[in-house]
């Protein structure tokens, strides 16, 4: 249910990028930014690393049916797929070109994204598992508590086409890495989100607990972890470079004050995403059941729906592009270069939204029937 949850609000902040007029700008980098656009960028926040941490509860869950050697080689190919479906299939999906070809510099462009943080830390994982479920909880631990502490002596970068840096600054910031024919676009450094699958895998044996032990350990570790965001974040000395700052109005200093840093995940973006969803996850099973199965159905489906929904908010944009008076072909890009005066406001976001999220459902739940009713060792990739 959580699963699904996070990805029907990780839709929200692509049909954001497809859709919001001047969307190539971030809101969370501005200051004076609408709150309600502030919120339509923080809440989907929560998803990416609830996803990786939840993909690292279901590889200890396997732990528990599979020896390590299998579990090793099935996260292994895993790991490999998905940074095979982010480079050829997703990436299509973002531009519309053969395979997201971009050319940047009179090189081949690629973009390595969430699915590519995902399945290189699946990578990790299929060799730290190895080491048991205990150390790969401290690694985890100690990844995600620790990495903040290279701030102040990594070197600096303008972002994910910065390519002034050797390849080794890429583990801790955004940068470009450029092999001839190809430039290769980093957006998720990858050890961090390693430190959350790690965490996820080492809490895993807390989902094998009878439900009332285990809600109530769910429950009080998500309340402290959130509580430790705030006082973590109030006092300033460690866990974001991105410090806070009151301003003139109480709205502009809670802004400021949740604008915590993603890439790569700050250990305080981490406490800030994870100790809520661990809340609800301690609550869930309150859910009236009409709105969990709805989530339960986009969370048994969620790579199927991560790809198709690409495919299906890009060719919505180049049919919103056309009735606005543009030519199919300026939107055959990246989002952050369609043309300018492109784009709705913030509500007709939500609208695009929410018939996005409605028209995959039937697609999840076919997805996920069958995946219930088959048993092929493909279904496991998907």
């Amino acid at each position: 249910m959580l699963r699904g949850l996070v990805i029907v609000i990780m839709a929200l902040d692509h049909v954001r990028d497809y859709f919001m007029i001047g969307s190539a700008l971030d809101p969370a980098a501005d200051p004076n930014v609408a709150a309600p656009l502030f919120f339509t960028r923080w809440i989907t926040h929560f998803c990416a690393p609830v996803f990786v941490c939840l993909a690292g509860v279901s590889a200890g869950l396997m732990a528990s049916r599979k020896t390590p050697r299998t579990l090793g080689w099935f996260l292994l190919t895993r790991g490999l797929w998905l940074v095979v479906i982010e480079w050829l299939v997703i990436s299509t999906g973002f531009t519309f070109a053969p395979w997201g070809i971009q050319q940047i510099g009179g090189l081949v462009g690629v973009p390595m994204q969430v699915i590519w943080a995902i399945g290189a830390s699946m990578l990790i994982l299929a060799g730290a598992q190895f080491l048991g479920a205990r150390v790969c909880l401290a690694l985890g631990a100690v990844m995600v508590l620790a990495h903040n502490g290279l701030d102040a002596v990594w070197p600096m970068t303008d972002g994910p086409l910065d390519t002034a840096h050797p390849w080794w600054v890429a583990l801790h910031a955004q940068m470009a890495i450029v092999a001839p024919p190809f430039f290769f676009a980093l957006v998720y450094p990858v050890p961090p989100w390693a430190g959350v699958m790690l965490l996820g895998y080492g809490a895993a044996a807390l989902f094998r607990e009878p439900p009332a032990r285990r809600d109530r350990r769910l429950l009080i570790g998500g309340v402290i972890a959130t509580v430790a965001f705030i006082v973590v974040r109030f006092v300033g000395l460690y866990g974001d470079p991105n410090g806070w700052e009151g301003h003139t109005s109480v709205v502009g200093t809670a802004i400021d004050f949740f604008n915590v840093t993603k890439y790569p995940p700050s250990l305080l973006y981490l406490l800030m995403t994870l100790g809520p969803p661990a809340i609800l996850l301690a609550l869930a099973d309150r859910l009236p059941a009409a709105i969990s199965r709805v989530f339960i159905i986009y969370g048994r489906a969620p790579l199927a729906f991560y790809v198709v929904h690409f495919y299906v908010i890009h060719t919505l944009s180049i049919l919103l592009g056309m009735v606005q008076g543009f030519s199919a072909a300026q939107f055959l890009t990246l989002s952050f270069f369609f043309p300018m005066g492109y784009g709705l406001p913030l509500p007709g976001v939500y609208i695009v939204w929410l018939l996005v999220v409605v028209s995959l459902y039937p697609w999840c739940r076919w997805v996920a029937a069958v995946k219930a009713r088959r048993t092929d060792w493909w279904l496991s990739y998907l």
